[in-house]
């Protein structure tokens, strides 16, 4: 069944949540730009068909066919995905994960808190993120300054909660200046 209503307000209230992240980790403006491709028509239909409301409607296309179009879409326009920090190294000819500026993880940390918010609803801890991200971890293809640098707002978020944490994002991101 097709929910195209459910699937708007479940992107909008997760890129409003994301939005009011971005504002406490001091990257506003940025987080004003989140997601705007999933109301396009490659991702926002296939995101309505597959909608479940309790995890990524990008899983279940790709069970459907193999792949997900929507997300291959995605993941190419927004920076905030480490898979889309993805080149190929001019030494070894090969695709390899390349260092995501600061500003885009943060981003990344802010979508996958607020991403655990609205698919654990009330059941949400600060720990879900980092188990989420522990998960998949030997699967993933990150570069590691990249991942460590994710895994440790991650865990100080499970260890030390939302307000700490927010707190030394915008306080590093004050001491880098702009990057």
């Amino acid at each position: 069944m097709i929910h195209p209503i459910k699937h708007f307000c479940t992107i909008t209230r997760h890129r409003h949540r994301v939005i009011a992240h971005c504002a406490r980790a001091g990257i506003f403006w940025q987080g004003l730009f989140h997601d705007l491709s999933k109301y396009t028509p490659t991702e926002f239909f296939p995101g309505a068909r597959y909608y479940q409301g309790t995890r990524s409607p990008n899983e279940g296309e790709r069970e459907t066919l193999g792949y997900s179009l929507a997300w291959m879409h995605h993941k190419g326009r927004n920076r905030h995905h480490f898979e889309y920090w993805v080149d190929v190294n001019p030494k070894s000819k090969c695709y390899e994960p390349v260092k995501m500026p600061l500003r885009f993880v943060y981003e990344m940390f802010c979508d996958r808190v607020a991403a655990s918010k609205i698919y654990q609803g009330k059941n949400y801890t600060d720990s879900h993120p980092l188990e989420y991200f522990m998960r998949a971890k030997p699967r993933r293809s990150i570069h590691p300054e990249t991942s460590d640098f994710l895994e440790s707002l991650l865990r100080m978020l499970a260890e030390k909660g939302e307000k700490e944490t927010f707190r030394y994002m915008k306080r590093l991101k004050k001491e880098k200046g702009d990057y």
